[in-house]
């Protein structure tokens, strides 16, 4: 029996709502909006403020579904309608993306800001996970708009690197080169720590 893929799936019902089936696209409403949720979550923390966002989102994508092609999956599509519409809103407030330091992954499970440190199995593993959520959250939140918004892309969604440079709108050269340096940037921050653990060890 041949399988339906997600994409398609979507496709399908984007298909229905372009052409009046305003079902179809609660559905997809309902498929997405926790995902939506959660992304927004990471720049907005307030809860009231991240429910009225994403059903600005919604209704931003809603206007816009005639202009939805399929060249991108609708995801990734309204994963860029849902990061606008928080950068113009925060942008109204005066105020600055903030990044959470913990999240729910695709099965509900909390993880927290740590998953971004690199694996590096040395006695940064010794430190305390507070010290780590810190330091990895002062680093993220240092870094430039689009190096923040591809690593979190990357880490906290799992998104791959072609899905990346579609949802950021650049080359995936680019994108590969944004992680690069924003992984550098989080493990530069980390080494002070490292040394001050590990300067009384041997190993």
């Amino acid at each position: 029996m041949l399988k339906i893929s997600e994409r398609d799936l979507d496709q399908e019902l984007v298909l229905r709502a372009q052409n009046g089936d305003q079902r179809a696209f609660e559905l997809l409403v309902v498929k997405y909006q926790r995902r939506i949720a959660r992304l927004l979550s990471r720049m907005i923390r307030d809860q009231a403020e991240i429910e009225d966002v994403s059903q600005e989102a919604f209704i931003k994508a809603y206007r816009a579904l005639p202009t939805f092609r399929g060249e991108s999956a609708f995801y990734t599509w309204l994963y860029r309608i849902a990061i606008n519409t928080a950068k113009n809103y925060l942008s109204t407030l005066g105020r600055r993306p903030m990044l959470a330091t913990e999240y729910e992954d695709e099965d509900g499970d909390t993880v927290d800001a740590s998953s971004l440190v690199p694996d590096f199995h040395t006695p940064e593993t010794e430190l305390s996970n507070k010290q780590i959520v810190s330091t990895v959250n002062e680093a993220v939140n240092a870094l430039p708009e689009e190096l923040r918004e591809a690593i979190t892309l990357r880490e906290m969604d799992g998104m791959s690197y072609d899905e990346i440079a579609a949802a950021m709108d650049c080359p995936i050269g680019t994108v590969r080169s944004r992680i690069f340096r924003a992984r550098e940037a989080i493990a530069n921050r980390l080494r002070p720590l490292l040394k001050e653990v590990g300067k009384d060890k041997r190993w």
